[in-house]
Order: C-alpha cells, then sequence, then structure tokens
C-alpha cells in the first residue's frame, strides 16, 4: 500500500503516497520540509568549511572544561613532533585515528590527576586530540558531499585544528593561532590564517563562557589575573635587567634542551632502560613517579619547592606584584599547616629556607624533574612546565632586584617600586619561548594574564632569550623528532655566505635507476625485481637519457604479469608495455644541477616534497631527496675534518 500514490480530488500538483494524502495534517507536513529545504540551501551556501571550523572549536572548548571541571574534582587540580612531520609531508600510520581519542583523554585525564607530583599540562596532547577530531570531521565532510579525499586541503584543517588546541586551552585565541603558524609549518598560507582564526575563536570563546555558566567567573576574564601598576608598571632603566633576564633565559633553555635530548638518547639506548620500556611501560612510569612523588611530598622536601600548589597556583603567586623579600625582611611568618587561597605566597617561603633558597632550590629541582617526567611514557604536555619554571626564573631575578633597590630605580626624580611579578611573566614567555624557538609566547603571556604594561621589556625578553636558544640548540620539538628519528627535514642553521654557493651538484645521487622506452622487457623485469623504488624515471632512450616521467612500480608490475611469460629477447620493449595503457606521469618539477641548497630547502618545505629529479638539458643526471638534503645540511652544520 505504500508504494501507491494519487492526488487528492481536485487539486493539482505532483503525486504523493497514500500515507502521507492521508496522514494527519498533509499541507503541514509538507510546509516544514520544504521550510527544511529552503534553510539547507542557504545555511550551506556560505561553504561547510566554516560550519565544520566552528564545531572543531566548540568540540574542543567542551573537552578542555570538562577535563579542568573533573581534575579540579579530584585534586582541587605531545604530539606536536609528529604532527610537525605529518604536516611535512609524512604520512604516520594510525596517528591521527579517532580510535585514540579515548585512550588518550584516559591518559591526560591520569596525567593531570598527578597534579604538581608528576609536574606536566596538557597543551601538547590537546593539539593531538584536536588534529584527531579534524581529520574525523574532515573524512565525514568529504563523505557528506561526496568527494575525494584532498591532501591539500587535509593539511589546511591539521593546521587549524593545531591553533584551535592551544586556544582552547589557554583561551588565547591570538597566540594560539601565532604559536600553531611558529612551530608546525615553515610556510603558512593566508587562507589557514583567517580560518585558523575563525576557529580558535569559536573554541576560546566557549571555553570561557562555560566558566560563566558554571558559576566560576561573573563574566570572560583572562585564565591569570594580574594586578600590575598601569600608570608607570616599569622604569626606563629596567628594560636592560629584562634584557638580561632574557639572555639568562636563553642560556638556561639552552642547557635544559642540551640536558633534555641527551637523557632522553640515553633512555632510548640504554640496554636495560630502552628494554624496560619495551616490555614494561607502567613498571617504568610508576617507578619513574614514585621518585617524583618521593621529592614533591609536602611535609618532606616538597615544602621547599611549594609542592602544595597545582600548576594554576604557581602562576598566581609568582605573578604577585609584591616583593616577597620585602615583606619577610622584618616579619617572619610561619610556614602554613594547611594551604591557605589568599596567601599563596607563603608556600615560597621558609624562616630557615628564605625566599631566594625556595626559589632557588625550585629551579635546580625542576630542571631534572621536568627531564625525567618527559621520558614517561604516558600524554602529558610539557609547555606549562616550562612557562612556570620560566616563571620561577623571573621571580628570582625580580626579588633580587627589588632588594637590591628597595625604594625603586629613580628615573626622572620619580621613584617606583619594583614589580618582582612582572619580571616573573618576561621570564615565563622568554624561557618558553626559547624551549620552543617561538615568539608567540609574549603574545601568549598578555593573553593570560590581561594586562600588556609590559609589552616592551616582555617581547625584549623573549628577543634575547631566543637569539641565544636558535643560535645553540634545536627546539624541545625538533629535538624531540631528532631523539624519536622521525622522518622530518631540518632547517639550514648556517648563515654563512658560503652555504649559498652550495649547490645540488654537489650532493646529488648520481646513482640513478632509469628506464629507457626502448630497454627490452627482460631488462626491465630484472630491474623491478633488483630494486624496491616506488617510482622509476622513465627517459626517452637509452643514449639520449631524456626525461620524460615517472613509472610507478605497481603498474609495472600489472603491466608485466599480464603479458605472456615468454618473450623474443629484444622484443617487445618497454614502449609496447607503455602502449597497453601503463600510466606515465609527467615530471612538473626538476631541479638543475646549478640551483642551490636553499632554493632546494625551500622547496621541499613549500610543496611537500620527498625526491625531485635532476636534469641537465633535459637529460635525467641525478636525484634529490631528503637523504640528500640532510647530508648536505649535516655538512654545513658539522664540516668534516680537514684531511
Amino acid at each position: 500500500m505504500e508504494e501507491l500514490v494519487g492526488l487528492r480530488e481536485g487539486s493539482s500538483g505532483s503525486p504523493v503516497s497514500l500515507r502521507e494524502l492521508w496522514g494527519p495534517c498533509p499541507r503541514v507536513r509538507r510546509g516544514i520540509r520544504g521550510g527544511l529545504e529552503w534553510l539547507k540551501q542557504k545555511v550551506f551556501r556560505v561553504g561547510e568549511d566554516w560550519y565544520f571550523l566552528m564545531t572543531l572549536g566548540v568540540l574542543m572548548a567542551l573537552i578542555s572544561y570538562t577535563m579542568n571541571f573533573a581534575i579540579g574534582r579530584v585534586v582541587r587540580g605531545s604530539g606536536i613532533p609528529e604532527l610537525k612531520t605529518i604536516l611535512s609531508g609524512v604520512v604516520l600510520e594510525d596517528y591521527l585515528d579517532i580510535k585514540n581519542f579515548g585512550a588518550k583523554v584516559a591518559g591526560l585525564t591520569c596525567t593531570l590527576a598527578a597534579g604538581s607530583t608528576i609536574f606536566l599540562g596538557k597543551v601538547g596532547p590537546f593539539v593531538h586530540l584536536s588534529v584527531m577530531i579534524a581529520a574525523y570531521l574532515g573524512r565525514v565532510h568529504t563523505k557528506a558531499i561526496g568527494e575525494s579525499e584532498n591532501k591539500s586541503k587535509q593539511n589546511e584543517m591539521l593546521v587549524v585544528a593545531a591553533a584551535v588546541g592551544v586556544a582552547t586551552v589557554f583561551a588565547a585565541p591570538f597566540s594560539g593561532v601565532l604559536f600553531s603558524i611558529e612551530v608546525m609549518s615553515s610556510h603558512f598560507s593566508v587562507w589557514d590564517y583567517w580560518r585558523g582564526f575563525f576557529a580558535a575563536t569559536c573554541g576560546a570563546f566557549m571555553f570561557r563562557l562555560l566558566s560563566v555558566f558554571n558559576s566560576e567567573q561573573e563574566t570572560i576574564t583572562s585564565l591569570y589575573k594580574t594586578s600590575f601598576r598601569v600608570d608607570v608598571p616599569f622604569d626606563l632603566p629596567e628594560i636592560f635587567f629584562f634584557v638580561a633576564l632574557g639572555a639568562i633565559c636563553g642560556i638556561v633553555s639552552c642547557a635544559y634542551l642540551f640536558c633534555q635530548r641527551t637523557f632522553l638518547g640515553f633512555v632510548k639506548t640504554n640496554r636495560v632502560i630502552s628494554k624496560l620500556l619495551a616490555t614494561s611501560k607502567p613498571l617504568y612510569s610508576a617507578l619513574a613517579a614514585l621518585v617524583l612523588a618521593s621529592i614533591t611530598y609536602p611535609p618532606g622536601v616538597g615544602r621547599f619547592l611549594a609542592s602544595r600548589l597545582s600548576m594554576k597556583q604557581h602562576l598566581d603567586s609568582l605573578f604577585d606584584n609584591h616583593s616577597w623579600a620585602l615583606m619577610t625582611q622584618n616579619s617572619s611568618p610561619p610556614w602554613p599547616k594547611e594551604l591557605d587561597p589568599q596567601n599563596l605566597w607563603f608556600e615560597w617561603y621558609h624562616p630557615q629556607f628564605t625566599i631566594f633558597g625556595t626559589l632557588a632550590f625550585f629551579l635546580v629541582m625542576k630542571f631534572w624533574m621536568l627531564i625525567l617526567a618527559t621520558t614517561i611514557p604516558i600524554p602529558a604536555g610539557y609547555f606549562m612546565p616550562i612557562f612556570i619554571f620560566g616563571a620561577g626564573i623571573g621571580r628570582l631575578i625580580g626579588e633580587a632586584l627589588a632588594l637590591a633597590f628597595p625604594e625603586g630605580i629613580v628615573a626622572g626624580g620619580v621613584t617606583n617600586p619594583i614589580m618582582p611579578g612582572g619580571y616573573a611573566l618576561a621570564g615565563a614567555a622568554a624561557f618558553s619561548g626559547a624551549v620552543t624557538h617561538t615568539i608567540s609566547t609574549a603574545l601568549l603571556a598578555f593573553e593570560l594574564t590581561g594586562q600588556i604594561v609590559h609589552a616592551l621589556p616582555v617581547l625584549m625578553a623573549v628577543l634575547a632569550a631566543n637569539a641565544i636558544a636558535q643560535s645553540c640548540q634545536p627546539s624541545f620539538y625538533d629535538g624531540t623528532i631528532i631523539v624519536k628519528k622521525l622522518p622530518y627535514l631540518p632547517w639550514i642553521r648556517s648563515r654563512k655566505i658560503s652555504s649559498h654557493r652550495v649547490i645540488v651538484e654537489h650532493f646529488m645521487n648520481c646513482a640513478i635507476t632509469t628506464l629507457a622506452k626502448d630497454a627490452p622487457l627482460e631488462e626491465v623485469a630484472r630491474v623491478v625485481t633488483s630494486t624496491d623504488l616506488a617510482k622509476y624515471f622513465l627517459v626517452e632512450s637509452t643514449e639520449s637519457q631524456i626525461l620524460v616521467g615517472t613509472v610507478g612500480r605497481e603498474d609495472l608490475v600489472q603491466a608485466l604479469r599480464a603479458e605472456p611469460p615468454s618473450w623474443t629477447p629484444g622484443h617487445p620493449c618497454l614502449r609496447d608495455l607503455l602502449a597497453g595503457g601503463c600510466l606515465i606521469e609527467p615530471v612538473t618539477l626538476q631541479l638543475s644541477p646549478e640551483t642551490s641548497l636553499h632554493q632546494a630547502h625551500n622547496l621541499f618545505q613549500l610543496l611537500k616534497l620527498q625526491s625531485l629529479p635532476v636534469t641537465s638539458l633535459g637529460r635525467a643526471v641525478g636525484s634529490v631527496s631528503w637523504v640528500e638534503l640532510k647530508k648536505a645540511i649535516s655538512s654545513l652544520t658539522n664540516p668534516p675534518a680537514p684531511k
């Protein structure tokens, strides 16, 4: 009966089913259906991408807020290297699989529940979670509209997702996008820039809006509110001390990066530890956590490390604009038995240890404890710990200056007291920027605190720290890529004029395998079976070696299997095989032997290439891949000793 159609008597229009014809309110239902179709056309007129980007931002904000809420109830408290590798054109299996989402969230929740014991954050894992959702939404989008997967469009979504991941952790859309640009890719599309801001703003707005709905905040405010003096936040002579602070942070960051990379390499190469990590990851994690927990136990050594404070309380206390050294100069407040939320700075003071002793001990201990924590195989972020560590460096310098100039520095006949919290803010931005090789940490510091009064000194400190760190050590993420041996094309760090004289002819691979159109099929079969290349360079003839394209290995194998098993010597040749339908891919880009190393490096990074042929007057003379580029860059950084 459902298949029968008809028209109501006296009506005009297209036939409808009898169920619709005689069902209740047929006109109303047809009107609703027509209205929904009209709304669908209007909504998707602006492009489906924008709605997926907004959904991505809102979803990441919901997850970030839910995780913060859950951890708060428990304790009242990175996948970035792999993503960089993917964005450089390398395929990492299962990294973006949505099936890993639940395990990542559960593991990260346990990490954050450990609080100050493990002292790790969530920025890196949140970037990973964000790109997993972005990849999944991208696949849903392509299936919904019936398009084939587009690699370029997928990379656009991943770059935007990285910005959303940072923005929903700190409620900082501007620094989230800039951090994504600086860390994730060497070349950035302006199209991704606007899309990143749109998605990051949706995520950051939703994240802070949830705090208002939950009555945690009266309105949308910054995460770490400060009360720095606005009229004269710093005197002009203090600029020198801020730059010196940046230099100190740069030197300490070089030591940290070197020690962290060396220890991580030791863990991976040591026979006992590597076997333990391969067979019993939970046991290694438990042992490392036991060591860290024993040291941070509050009634013990932990009382000198402010271990009762959560990571948020660490920053709230370090950004305090009052000088603790001056406050305890004539008085000695007792160490409270319970945490005092109104006087968090009491956790940094001990009558026999003083403020300077506690801060110095905190920095020395956290230096190696952070390095140990980075080796634990759990989902964890490493940006927030180094941000707090830098704040500790700045606070120590600020307290020393406040004690040296108790009345402040006289400038223009006016004396203003020194605010150690401003130095803590500059130290946090400078050290984290030096470790990650980014400048956007300065903007992140302003978005986190809601005050921009220290814009100039903080930026100068970040620049000074980066100038030292970038000239001496790879970033934290690049160092992890090196230790994990992930396929990644390094930067050309040499700034010497002589590096521009290095050309492709000096380092290209001349031993290339080519297939000529006039080559007998016996020779083609021998080459295919004796090598494992994915593609072969196709030349016009054995004599001319004029490059005409590339042929895939799978296509050749299928074509050869379709031929008769017995061939007449010399006949047929590869040209006959190609005429039978074997696909020839044109070579749209090729290098010249005179192309410089810098030009070749830029092409590989911009277009995310794996290899390119080298031709001279059309003749194939060699090839360049990541292997040759890495060797050339390494020889520039560490030139071989003269014989």
